[in-house]
């Protein structure tokens, strides 16, 4: 009982000091913020007034004052730079930056930081020599990961595909992985300009490393097929095409008329018709759709080719296919029913094109093409070969 006594009269004691020394430390914390607050320019809490009023341009010139009255806030000229930069006016971010680098009496970080600062300036300004040759100086220091970064990025925008996936292997693994897809198509890209130049055996290679670096890669797939065709083996590039449905069945319209074709060349189109209404049933889209209906047409004719396409909008009811239907009804009509029905199929397809597009799953961006690499973002296989009605009829 009287150790109870005495921890109990020991607290009452020790809570006053703790008190004490409580306020005395927040007396300090407010006396050391009261002096550096009064230690910055009058210019600096204007800048931060306009930019919280949402006045950018005003803003801007309250820190270029603030920055020429005290010029060793070094945040200060990094904001000031971001901010120019952002506004694109990347002559001023230059200049903040060249004049960060060439201060005396930077850390070493501070010196990296603004060298980074400085690389992005250019690479906005579209300056990309300049762009890489700082971010080079950057590789093998604490920022050598940012560096190889900004680095990709610009040798794909010059179409350096040897260059970015040399600095794709160069990446640290965690971050390695996560640019297996982009690495695959820097290999597609140069197997592709083979293909152009008849390089076949290059091209295969190329390819061969593309599916190492993303085995899901359907485009180094098509492109494999390609070159068989070209080749004149067009049992192995069928043979390739059909490995399509395991890596991924939306891409199944990119190759189904090449398919049927080679089916043909084979001498087995009604082969070629069972395992396309397969791939339709089980995979229904929109583009598969029109690679279908054209084989059914040229191999089965228009009376089969219109069965097809009214079974499928039954089953998958969109304005795209009602105008696939209206063409092949025209086809099997009789000559005095033909004029109404191509009106009516002028008037819907006036309506389908604002909903036949393609659009980046990445940033909206729609085109009338499909791209492997969606011209708006920069990102790869960001296009889904499906039009935008489809994507609109998706729960």
């Amino acid at each position: 009982m009287s150790g109870i006594l005495e921890i109990q009269i020991w607290w009452l004691l020790a809570l006053p000091l703790f008190f004490v020394l409580g306020w005395v430390a927040a007396r300090i914390d407010i006396r050391q913020v009261v002096r550096e607050s009064r230690s910055l320019p009058r210019s600096y809490f204007k800048g931060l007034n306009f930019l919280l009023n949402e006045q950018p341009d005003e803003a801007i010139e309250a820190f270029i004052e603030a920055a020429r009255v005290d010029p060793e806030t070094i945040e200060m000229h990094f904001a000031l730079g971001n901010l120019f930069r952002r506004r694109g006016e990347t002559d001023r971010a230059i200049r903040v930056h060249q004049n960060l680098i060439e201060r005396e009496g930077l850390n070493d970080e501070q010196r990296l930081h603004a060298l980074s600062e400085l690389g992005q300036d250019y690479l906005k300004a579209g300056l990309l020599d300049r762009a890489e040759e700082v971010f080079l100086k950057l590789r093998g220091t604490r920022r050598d990961e940012e560096a190889l970064r900004f680095l990709l990025e610009i040798y794909q925008q010059e179409k350096e595909w040897q260059k970015a996936i040399d600095t794709a292997k160069s990446l640290p693994e965690h971050a390695g992985h996560l640019w297996q897809k982009e690495t695959a198509n820097f290999y597609c890209e140069l197997a592709a300009a083979k293909l152009l130049h008849g390089q076949t055996a290059e091209a295969r290679s190329l390819l061969d490393a593309a599916l190492v670096a993303n085995r899901k890669c359907v485009r180094a797939t098509i492109l494999q097929g390609e070159l068989a065709l070209a080749e004149g083996d067009t049992a192995a590039a069928i043979e390739a095409w059909q490995r399509i449905e395991q890596q991924s069945p939306l891409y199944l319209a990119l190759i189904a008329e090449k398919l049927s074709e080679a089916y043909r060349k084979e001498g087995r189109e009604e082969q070629s018709i069972v395992l396309l209404r397969g791939w339709l049933a089980q995979h229904p889209s929109l583009d598969l759709l029109d690679a279908v209906f054209q084989s059914e047409l040229k191999g089965s004719g228009a009376e089969a080719a219109y069965q097809l396409v009214r079974d499928e909008l039954r089953r998958n009811p969109t304005l795209l296919g009602l105008d696939k239907l209206l063409e092949a009804q025209i086809l099997v009509a009789p000559p005095e029913r033909r004029p109404d029905l191509e009106l009516i199929k002028n008037l819907i397809h006036n309506h389908t094109r604002r909903v036949a597009r393609y659009r980046c799953d990445s940033c909206g961006f729609k085109a009338r093409q499909f791209y492997w690499r969606c011209p708006a973002c920069g990102g790869w296989e960001t296009y889904p070969p499906k039009r935008t009605e489809e994507y609109d009829l998706t729960p």
